[in-house]
Formats: C-alpha cells, sequence, structure tokens
C-alpha cells in the first residue's frame, strides 16, 4: 500500500500482543492510514534494527490528586496527557485514592 501520508516509520519490526512483522507505518493526520512496504511520505524516520511498538498505557498515575497531607499533585489532565505522550503512552488511567472510611462511590465522586 502507498498513499499520501505524511510520516513513514520504515524498516523497525511491528511488535503486538499477539504478532512480530516487518514492515513501513504510513502516519497521515497523525492516525495510522496503512501499513506496507516501500511507502513514502516528506517525512521519513528509520527504524531499522528497532522494534516498533504501540503505545503503552499507564495503570497507576497521581493526576490532579490530593495527597493525604492535603497536597495537591503537580499534574492536571493537560500536563500529564504531555507528559504520557512524551514518554510513549497513548493513555493512562489515574489511580483512585480511597480515604479511610470511603466506599468506590464516593471515591468515584472526587
Amino acid at each position: 500500500m502507498s498513499g499520501p501520508f505524511d510520516l513513514v516509520i520504515r524498516g523497525g519490526e511491528i511488535a503486538t500482543t499477539t504478532t512480530r512483522t516487518r514492515a513501513d507505518i504510513g502516519i497521515r493526520d497523525v492516525k495510522i492510514a496503512g501499513l506496507g512496504h516501500d511507502l513514502t511520505a516528506p517525512d521519513i524516520i528509520d527504524a531499522s534494527g528497532k522494534l516498533v511498538l504501540p503505545g503503552g498505557i499507564e495503570a497507576h498515575c497521581h493526576i490532579a490528586q490530593e495527597s493525604g497531607m492535603g497536597i495537591m499533585s503537580a499534574d492536571d489532565y493537560e500536563t500529564g496527557s504531555i507528559s504520557a505522550a512524551f514518554g510513549g503512552n497513548s493513555s493512562f488511567v489515574p489511580f483512585a485514592a480511597q480515604r479511610k472510611g470511603w466506599g468506590i462511590l464516593e471515591t468515584l465522586d472526587i
């Protein structure tokens, strides 16, 4: 497959949870738009000899969360999202701090 891509990640080995395959990845409008060989684009990242992995999921982070001592965490959802993206994570699941005596509903309300 070829096409008008903005970016191509070329020559790497794409690894998912179930498969590994060598292919180029064509990116258009910040989304994967094609996989194939010899894809072209104005910008090319040479991933030869490297594994290309999907973005990770951070399953325990402290975003916009008050500590037990009443101190608010440094990251809000905007800065946390930017940090995650630069670190290779495509999403995160903030930790829900449960206070003593609270049930799950009270915890999720904050």
